[in-house]
């Protein structure tokens, strides 16, 4: 078994250790050595990058026989000793968010019995899954409890205890592992068996900002943030914030009400351009079908995709034998295509041929299929359409 410094000492950077085997693997190296600081991947945690030797280590890996795998990019040889080095700025985001989740999950075990079911850390926010769901105030009142905690600047200790002692201890949550356990002791908060790495006081923490909250399997799955994620998370929303409130000229506390009410006017907007629309669809419908021929291929500056099915439909039920495509006068462009019921082409074909040669996407029938992003001018798409509807009726 790899001896694994980062149990005793989370904060240890550089380590010398010997390398036991090398082992080729996909043009990479899998190394194990009699000693690591590296954590590998484990209980929700991402795993550490670094060097060994000089050498970079993009993956370290936990094998069911307890040796710890570094996955390197050059070979080294058996009995040497290698200097190791860990990414220090990854390794502290990672003990941030690992403490804070131990507190964060605490405050909601303590005030409200919402038992934490599992832990993910990911690359931009860390989650919580929670057994019930919470409400707003639960989450509101957790999240002051946890940085209380956090601005206390309790110590964080590691103790190891077999099972059965363990059981003792009041532990937050049962482990189901046996032997010598591992214990993470936020000082007179919370006592849970884990095996990541931690920060040594709850003050290292930061601050634990709670992003987003969401129903999640009968419970609750809680999006959090610790440290330098939270403060990288404000800078974004202060950038976006502050664009909206240019555009926007209102302060802060007022933006979502005059969102909600830009909403409602551009929604009222919508419904009485396309009132006039489809007053004036029938017009545009005349006009084209008084152009003569039952193949009508059109660019039409000004109509929206449901203008133009307007359009289309009502040429097609005027004349049976007439078939129709209307592109937007747009670059990328979207069309409709309709067929009368005596025409013998074929609308979804003819969308497939022309997103096979403009790109593109959509879907229909053939009697009416419709599409867009169709990366070619007006002029294009209406001769490509002509010529491969050349010949239908």
């Amino acid at each position: 078994m790899t001896h694994r410094l980062y149990y005793t000492a989370s904060y240890r950077r550089a380590f010398d250790a010997t390398v036991v085997s090398v082992e080729p693997a996909e043009g990479r190296f899998h190394l194990t050595l009699d000693q690591t600081a590296f954590y590998p991947t484990s209980g929700g945690q991402p795993f550490d990058t670094g060097t060994l030797g000089g050498a970079p280590v993009v993956e370290v890996m936990d094998r069911d026989d307890g040796v710890v795998v570094h996955v390197v990019g050059a070979a080294l040889r058996v009995g040497d000793v290698v200097s190791g080095e860990i990414d220090w700025a990854r390794r502290f985001d990672h003990m941030q968010q690992h403490t804070g989740q131990h507190v964060l999950s605490a405050a909601f075990d303590r005030l409200f019995d919402a038992r934490t079911e599992s832990f993910h850390l990911g690359q931009a926010s860390a989650t919580i899954d929670l057994a019930r769901e919470v409400s707003p105030a639960e989450v509101a009142r957790a999240e002051d409890d946890a940085n209380r905690i956090v601005w206390e600047d309790r110590p964080v200790t590691i103790k190891f205890a077999t099972a059965d002692e363990a059981a003792g201890m009041g532990m937050r949550k049962e482990s189901e592992r046996t032997g010598t356990l591992r214990l993470i002791d936020v000082q007179d908060y919370d006592l849970s068996a884990c095996g990541g790495t931690h920060v040594e006081r709850t003050g290292a923490i930061g601050i634990i900002a709670i992003g987003s909250v969401e129903k999640f399997r009968g419970g609750s799955r809680v999006e959090f943030l610790c440290g330098g994620r939270a403060l990288a998370r404000f800078r974004t929303w202060k950038v976006a914030l502050s664009a909206m409130q240019k555009h926007l000229s209102v302060p802060p506390t007022d933006m979502a009400a005059s969102i909600e009410r830009m909403q409602e006017e551009a929604k009222t907007a919508q419904r009485t351009r396309r009132g006039f629309q489809e007053k004036l669809a029938s017009h545009e419908a005349a006009q084209l079908a008084s152009q003569g021929g039952n193949t009508i291929v059109q660019a039409l500056d000004g109509w929206d995709p449901q203008g133009l099915k307007a359009i289309a439909v009502a040429i097609t039920a005027v004349n049976p034998e007439a078939v129709v495509a209307l592109f937007t006068a747009t670059n990328p462009a979207q069309v409709v295509i309709a067929r009368g019921l005596k025409s013998t082409a074929d609308a979804g074909a003819l969308l497939t041929q022309l997103a096979a040669k403009f790109g593109g996407k959509g879907g229909g029938k053939p009697d009416l299929a419709q599409g867009g992003g169709l990366a070619a001018d007006a002029p294009q798409l209406v001769a490509a359409a002509r010529t491969l509807l050349g010949g239908h009726s």
